[in-house]
């Protein structure tokens, strides 16, 4: 069970992954080896997955971001796993689910220009022999960046 200082300690390093535990003991109101306790125990628990950063897509060359439906051809279990593996053989590829209705899955995939994105549909996604169709959507802006899950 979280309390409540357990779920501003997951705010906060959702916030700022690098807070050292003199640091989240401060915000906290905790000493450090206590935040540090607490940080252990939810990490050991699952609640925390692992530590990341947060890139800047244009630095590294990627102006491209797309949305992409894909409906298959063939629902077998093998058409499920080559596809599957495809999508982990393609960083472009930065999240992947499988949904219900028409649409199997939705891609969001980060490229560096429309020729880029164009080759990763025509000669990645659709030669796959388990795709039907894909459509995609060209976000023109992004109104809120990825956020921390709410605590």
């Amino acid at each position: 069970m979280l309390d409540a200082t357990d779920s501003r300690l997951l705010a906060e390093i959702q916030k700022n992954a690098t807070l050292t535990a003199q640091d989240l003991g401060e915000i906290l109101n905790l000493s450090a080896s206590q935040a540090a306790r607490r940080r252990q125990r939810l990490e050991s628990e699952g609640y925390i997955l692992n530590y990341g950063a947060r890139l800047a897509p244009s630095k590294l060359g990627l102006t491209v971001q797309a949305f992409i439906q894909v409906q298959m051809a063939s629902h077998a279990p093998e058409a499920a796993k080559a596809f599957g593996q495809l999508l982990a053989s393609m960083p472009e590829v930065i999240s992947a689910w499988t949904l219900t209705g028409s649409t199997d899955y939705l891609l969001r995939i980060w490229c560096a220009d429309l020729p880029a994105l164009n080759q990763l549909i025509h000669g990645r996604l659709l030669a796959h022999a388990s795709v039907a169709r894909v459509e995609s959507q060209i976000v023109m802006d992004q109104m809120k960046s990825d956020t921390p899950l709410p605590t």
